[in-house]
């Protein structure tokens, strides 16, 4: 049997009009402020720093797309670049040969380590400084909700 859903009353329709405007607007500013402070994309930041919080600094292609939200075809675009800067090293999967998996540079960590501060505070400036310190659980609680069970780190691998 097909059930309609209910529609939207006018409260329900303004948060997900909110919510659906903040999202891309946070990603946009969030994206310009880092490109203006340290001359990087929030993607390439993403992805050194999930490549930094691997605790072997490695993580398949495929699960690296996966935990930054991005296609496969444009997380090896972003990695070819990182890798073309020295922060990243692609290499094989132990066992499997068909798979690739990014890792993590020295330089990559300490270019990480330098845009950390300048992250930090354009999070703080358009996110944090925005939201009064006991709403804070609240909107916590409420994101967690949304995100449901979806994977908080991608699995580990062992690169060859």
């Amino acid at each position: 049997m097909n059930s309609r859903p209910l529609p939207l009353n006018p409260e329900e329709a303004s948060t997900w009009r909110a919510l659906a405007r903040v999202m891309p607007y946070l990603s946009r500013t969030l994206d310009d402020d880092l490109m203006a402070r340290e001359d990087m994309s929030m993607t390439r930041y993403i992805v050194l720093m999930l490549l930094s919080e691997a605790p072997s600094g490695s993580l398949r292609m495929k699960d690296l797309a996966h935990a930054a939200t991005l296609s496969p075809s444009r997380m090896t675009r972003v990695v070819q670049g990182l890798v073309g800067d020295g922060y990243v090293v692609r290499s094989q999967v132990a066992g499997d040969a068909r798979v690739t998996a990014a890792t993590l540079t020295p330089a990559g960590l300490k270019r990480l380590e330098q845009a950390w501060p300048s992250h930090v505070a354009g999070v703080r400036e358009h996110v944090l400084d925005r939201i009064a310190p006991g709403d804070l659980p609240v909107l916590l609680r409420i994101l967690e909700g949304i995100l449901g069970d979806a994977p908080d780190t991608p699995p580990q691998v062992e690169v060859s």
